[in-house]
């Protein structure tokens, strides 16, 4: 089963300035993420504006089908970021209902967990 990364685009850090920055962080995570993806191709990718947690920029989700869903957030938008946002999602993506053991994080996603959301029951 795949897993999809949501990536806010408008995701702004609290030390954005527009006189001096031409995109937002949250284009900027989303560019990279989408370049480091060609080495996944079981993840999906998809960008979206404002996933409200503005006070945690740059934000993204992991989702999938009948798993456990995560928001992670308060990323500074570079190369080592967006490749362990990546590598967790392949995690994910192999993980039978969406956890994975801490022991195999990525070191640079741990502490950037927001939410976990239990999956949604057909019942």
């Amino acid at each position: 089963m795949s897993t999809t990364i949501t990536i806010c685009q408008t995701c702004k850090r609290a030390d954005w300035n527009v006189e001096t920055n031409n995109k937002t962080d949250g284009e900027m995570l989303a560019n990279l993420i989408e370049k480091a993806a060609k080495d996944f191709p079981e993840i999906n990718l998809r960008r979206h504006s404002c996933l409200m947690g503005c006070d945690f920029a740059c934000n993204v989700t992991i989702q999938s089908k009948n798993k456990l869903n995560y928001v992670l957030g308060n990323f500074t938008p570079n190369i080592e970021n967006a490749v362990g946002i990546l590598e967790y999602a392949k995690l994910h993506a192999a993980s039978e209902k969406g956890q994975v053991p801490y022991r195999e994080w990525p070191k640079v996603i741990k502490g950037h967990f927001r939410a976990r959301l239990p999956t949604l029951d057909n019942n």
